[in-house]
């Protein structure tokens, strides 16, 4: 007897019915598959040392000097931009809420109060006043072809694409408020630099004058050696001005004013950054949030596909009520006074002037855009990790040979000035000697500069930055 009314429920119409809007539902739920990475298997350039991964390694870790770090973590709780992506990740998250909330019902607490009139005869006119509380559910969507799963889904991912984005925010913040504080440390160095060369040339032009006056020297070598001072007076104006920019530059990144930095040690006589390894490509795609933004914002557009495609099936809803109701207010609540209403319906879309086929296309082709989005973070990620492990492989022999450059540069003028002072040779070798060993000084300042937000931009491509204390 069981059997048969088993078998006579699986050829009702209601059991095929839920059996197809279950069936449906399946295929409506998106199945995400990952675009290939367009990338190489390995970097272009061979590493030449190794070290733990970039993110494993919090910047207090990786930035070793203590000013730096307060700079940094001053930056991190003050910065304009950073403050407001954060906003933007609550913003996100309430409108996940706010999506999320669709898939459950709603239920208010309802009170009315209605009067009517009505004339049925040529008598007098019979009026009536009907009070009613209770509990309602309006409009609630039975989600039987995920339509609504797939927009809280799409919510979902949309949020969480925000809050990488706001981890990604924090790591270029991190790698450019170091590289704006290490160059306004370098700009002081050759402020300073430019001070010693004019007190140095001053010193020389005050000889030579004593000289001229004495009738031992002409008047081109005086000339020769003014000249000299001054332009050295011009390169000290011209990289003062540039450190009062390089100071408000990175007070604009930290937020809030801070004092200039009171230590006068040479960046090159302190220990500064960390070592850290590359690692392989694949890793960029778990290590830089950037790459995992645009994946969740490509996960968001395939559930918004899904939901597309459930606007071409039918919605069910259904609209509820429980209470009590009595034309005179107070017996409202006493017994036999109870009401319930139960009203479900269902819309299925016939005629749309093709509404939902284009919102469908529109949903494709955002799909599409998402993957090439997608796509082209990678390789851009690829392409900074690249660049950086290039310009490692080379940076420190160029800092190499110009310290060389500068030593003998150096080495030169002191020759110049002897054999100057001796009369074997004129004044303007010394003065050729001096202008080339300000420059080798200036440019060795620069190429250290150059090493040091090399290795900063290395330890940001890789998605460090993001903690402030190493695993």
């Amino acid at each position: 007897m069981n059997n048969k009314k088993n078998h006579a429920m699986k050829r009702s119409p209601f059991y095929l019915v839920s059996l197809a809007a279950l069936l449906t539902a399946a295929c409506m739920t998106p199945q995400y598959n990952k675009p290939v990475a367009p990338i190489p298997a390995n970097f272009p350039t061979a590493q030449t040392d190794s070290g733990p991964a970039a993110v494993d390694i919090g910047w207090r870790a990786f930035f070793k000097n203590p000013e730096l770090q307060e700079v940094i973590a001053t930056a991190l709780a003050n910065n304009r931009d950073l403050k407001t992506i954060t906003l933007q990740v609550e913003e996100a998250r309430a409108l996940y809420d706010i999506q999320s909330a669709d898939r459950l019902p709603s239920v208010n607490a309802t009170a009315s109060e209605s009067r009517s009139r009505a004339l049925l005869t040529s008598s007098t006119p019979i009026n009536r006043t009907v009070y009613q509380v209770g509990l309602s559910v309006t409009a609630f969507e039975l989600d039987l072809f995920n339509r609504v799963k797939n927009l809280s889904a799409a919510a979902l991912s949309q949020f969480m694409a925000t809050e990488e984005a706001r981890r990604s925010a924090q790591i270029l913040l991190v790698g450019e408020v170091a590289k704006s504080w290490l160059t306004e440390r370098t700009l002081y160095e050759q402020v300073q630099l430019a001070t010693r060369t004019l007190e140095g040339r001053q010193s020389s032009f005050d000889l030579v004058k004593k000289r001229f006056d004495a009738g031992i020297t002409n008047a081109l070598e005086l000339r020769q050696s003014d000249t000299l001072v001054q332009s050295a007076r011009v390169s000290l104006l011209a990289l003062k001005r540039q450190h009062a920019l390089s100071v408000n530059a990175l007070q604009v990144l930290v937020g809030t004013q801070i004092q200039p930095s009171a230590s006068n040690q040479s960046l090159a006589k302190q220990e500064m950054l960390a070592t850290i390894g590359a690692g392989l490509p694949s890793e960029l795609l778990t290590q830089r949030p950037d790459i995992r933004a645009a994946e969740q914002r490509l996960r968001a557009m395939q559930a918004n596909i899904a939901a597309a495609r459930a606007a071409f099936f039918p919605r069910i809803a259904l609209t509820a009520g429980v209470g009590t109701a009595s034309t005179d207010l107070s017996s409202l609540f006493n017994s036999g006074q109870n009401t319930w209403s139960f009203v479900p319906s269902v819309s299925l879309p016939i005629f749309d002037s093709g509404r939902n086929k284009a919102n469908l296309k529109v949903a494709e082709v955002r799909s599409e855009i998402a993957v090439t989005s997608y796509e082209k973070t990678i390789q851009v990620a690829f392409r900074e990790v690249a660049d950086a492990l290039a310009a490692r492989a080379t940076l420190n022999d160029e800092a190499d040979a110009q310290q060389a450059v500068q030593k003998s540069q150096s080495e030169r003028l002191a020759l110049a000035q002897a054999r100057y002072q001796n009369g074997i040779a004129n004044y303007l070798e010394v003065l050729d000697a001096e202008r080339e060993l300000f420059t080798a000084e200036q440019q060795l300042l620069q190429t250290k500069l150059l090493n040091l937000t090399n290795a900063i931009d290395l330890y940001r491509a890789l998605g460090g930055g993001i903690q402030e204390v190493s695993k």
